[in-house]
């Protein structure tokens, strides 16, 4: 007889709401540019890593003699960047892919698109207390981030690595419904934030890129177990309010996010594959 899963829920409002807060407390200086004024700073809400960073870049060496000024803001949290950017706080924003994208809209109303796919960063499979999968057994916990992409991403490398079984026909959109298991695990949704902060509450947590970087962790040699890049539908992308797509400012950014510049930087910087670039090289 299959073992029924077991399925705990911890949601971690309370720190989402206290990272919310305290990234909209910001300085006069980072509130969002006029629309009208090509001079004015672009401002951007990001993830600090590595999407904060590779702005940074953008923002000491080439933002300047394209003719750019470039305000980042940094944001741990998945939720507050999108609302941010549709109310006019920023002008645009950097850190998520078209799926978590096409349901943070349909949920909450809001009206944002992507403008340039810029980079990937493989989910992990990490843990504190295990060296190979093949150690999770019945009542083994494992976290996964709670909003609907991630979860399924989540769940498919998951199953891809035999951990858990997916009803036939299910990928990358599954949800805990669709979860055939006969090992007992138990799975443990968290806000993506916390699922790193959060590892040693669980045998094994599945970590966004981003949230792996910031943690210290090193995909190349700390993940049990890492998504495929190859085929990989998740880049991460500058995002505007929809109309703001042709904000002179924003074409600037694309660009130089897409520039050779850009590529070698992320290719140096992230050698352990942790982030690849979505682009090939700038045409000419």
């Amino acid at each position: 007889m299959r073992n029924t899963l077991k399925i705990s829920v911890a949601i971690a409002a309370a720190s989402a709401v206290a990272l919310g807060a305290s990234a909209c407390s910001a300085p006069s200086d980072t509130t969002a540019g006029d629309k009208g004024d090509k001079n004015a700073p672009l401002v951007v809400a990001a993830s600090p890593t590595p999407h904060g960073t590779i702005l940074d870049f953008v923002k000491n060496k080439l933002a300047d003699k394209a003719g750019l000024k470039l305000v980042v803001k940094p944001f741990n949290d998945y939720k507050i960047p999108n609302k941010v950017t549709d109310d006019g706080q920023v002008d645009a924003n950097f850190f998520q892919h078209k799926p978590f994208l096409d349901t943070f809209n349909k949920e909450n109303g809001t009206h944002i698109v992507p403008v340039q796919n810029v980079l990937i960063e493989p989910l992990g499979v990490y843990s504190k207390k295990i060296d190979k999968l093949s150690q999770l057994k019945s009542g083994s916990t494992v976290s996964v981030p709670n909003d609907p992409s991630n979860e399924g991403r989540a769940l498919k490398l998951l199953a891809d690595n035999g951990v858990i079984t997916l009803k036939p026909g299910v990928g990358s959109d599954a949800k805990l419904t669709d979860v055939k298991d006969d090992k007992g695990i138990k799975i443990t949704e968290l806000e993506a934030a916390q699922t790193a902060p959060r590892i040693d509450d669980v045998d094994a947590a599945i970590i966004n890129g981003n949230f792996a970087i910031g943690a210290h962790l090193k995909p190349s040699t700390d993940a049990l177990a890492l998504e495929k890049a190859k085929g990989n539908p998740y880049a991460n992308f500058l995002a505007v309010k929809k109309g703001n797509e042709n904000d002179p400012r924003v074409k600037k950014l694309a660009k130089l996010l897409n520039s050779p510049e850009v590529k070698k930087f992320i290719e140096d910087k992230y050698k352990d594959g942790s982030v690849i670039p979505a682009f090939g090289p700038a045409k000419s």
